[in-house]
């Protein structure tokens, strides 16, 4: 069996994107439906810029599906780009000021040239679509596993909700996010935050935000301590830390243990025998500081991880740069944009993080079939049920 990964490729105004995805077992259920609804999401949120009234992003499945399941070869998705217009250079005219905050400057430096038109084409944010539906083409498989991951905005500036997210209530949380502008399940602060974002316009500014995703009926065992760069809280970060405009992330409660003793952060261990069907196998605890994760592992309660966006790199008002060409001083260039995109930020992260999570389940479970993933599922619980009796 191949290891669940995927590779994506394609410019933000380039003919389509690509996403490669490797690893789906044959007979998993693929839902273009969901890909399609998650995509739509992607696309939305107060805030965003033309682009997504020209875009209606759609997933055409070209290869590794037959009758609505993995054959379990390479699956290929494509998102066609209707603003396409790569080719066109009076459309996508070279760039010779870059924007403070883009990787315009550094990919210049990188490949020697003074236009960072390829540079930015490749970084942009719209290369996310791709990305956005490899982690929702693992969802269904998920949820064959009792599996559910829902992420959301936090706040931005000075709005922030205290909303408390438990396995009982996401579910009603998810209707108040969908009917939210920004993703925020909040009524309050979500109208506070389209209030900052709406000052950011008037103001030729950008606002980035905080998104927050939990994972919910995640067995435990998933990840290992075993290497560094395969303990599954490492490779959380990495897989938030690669989605654009991304600079941190937190699990559980993250930067908060600094401020507090061992005694309050480790959450303690009760065992509750009428619960050891639950994914923690009744091995609960009354709080969730460490995130559901310990030692880059699984510990049966819910994932949760927080990702910190900054501001949108392209400002309308531009902000100082130099010219390439000649080294003057001058404005940065203007790239149509959006004045904020953390509520599809929130939905990137959302699945990115699915996606992650399906690849330590697999690799912890998996097989060449879907069959084969159950089998090997019911007879780790099985196994582990020992523990339990």
């Amino acid at each position: 069996m191949a290891s669940l990964r995927y590779r994506t490729a394609g410019e933000s105004h380039g003919p389509a994107l690509t996403a490669l995805v490797e690893g789906i077992p044959a007979g998993a259920p693929i839902d273009l439906e969901w890909i399609d609804a998650e995509l739509h999401r992607r696309q939305g949120g107060y805030g965003r810029g033309a682009r997504q009234r020209i875009e209606s992003d759609r997933a055409l499945i070209t290869a590794g599906l037959r009758g609505g399941l993995a054959t379990g070869a390479p699956i290929i998705i494509t998102i066609v780009n209707k603003d396409a217009r790569l080719e066109d250079a009076t459309r996508t005219p070279p760039i010779f000021r870059p924007r403070p905050g883009h990787a315009d400057l550094a990919g210049s430096l990188k490949w020697l040239t003074t236009d960072c038109r390829n540079t930015l084409e490749r970084a942009s944010a719209r290369e996310t679509a791709a990305r956005t539906a490899a982690g929702a083409l693992c969802r269904p498989l998920l949820r064959r596993f009792g599996i559910e991951v829902f992420g959301f905005v936090r706040g931005a500036l000075d709005v922030w909700s205290d909303v408390e997210v438990t396995p009982e209530n996401w579910r009603a949380l998810r209707g108040a996010r969908d009917a939210s502008e920004v993703a925020c399940p909040d009524e309050k602060v979500s109208g506070q935050l389209m209030e900052r974002i709406h000052q950011a316009k008037i103001d030729q500014d950008t606002v980035g935000g905080l998104c927050e995703v939990h994972v919910f009926g995640c067995s435990a065992g998933l990840g290992t301590c075993l290497a560094s760069d395969e303990r599954l809280d490492a490779r959380l970060a990495s897989c938030v830390m690669g989605i654009q405009a991304f600079k941190s992330v937190e699990i559980g409660l993250g930067r908060e243990v600094t401020q507090r003793t061992g005694s309050q952060v480790h959450d303690p261990i009760v065992f509750d025998g009428s619960r050891t069907t639950e994914s923690h196998l009744g091995f609960t605890r009354p709080t969730n500081n460490a995130g559901g994760i310990e030692g880059g592992m699984t510990n049966g309660m819910p994932v949760v991880v927080k990702g910190g966006m900054k501001p949108i790199s392209t400002l309308l008002r531009g902000m100082p740069s130099v010219d390439l060409r000649t080294h003057e001083s001058v404005r940065s260039d203007y790239e149509r944009s959006d004045v904020s995109a953390v509520a599809a930020a929130s939905v990137v992260m959302e699945n990115t993080i699915a996606f992650e999570i399906a690849r330590a389940f697999l690799e912890k479970h998996g097989g060449d079939t879907i069959d084969e993933t159950q089998s090997r599922f019911e007879y780790w619980r099985s196994r582990a049920a020992t523990l339990t009796s």
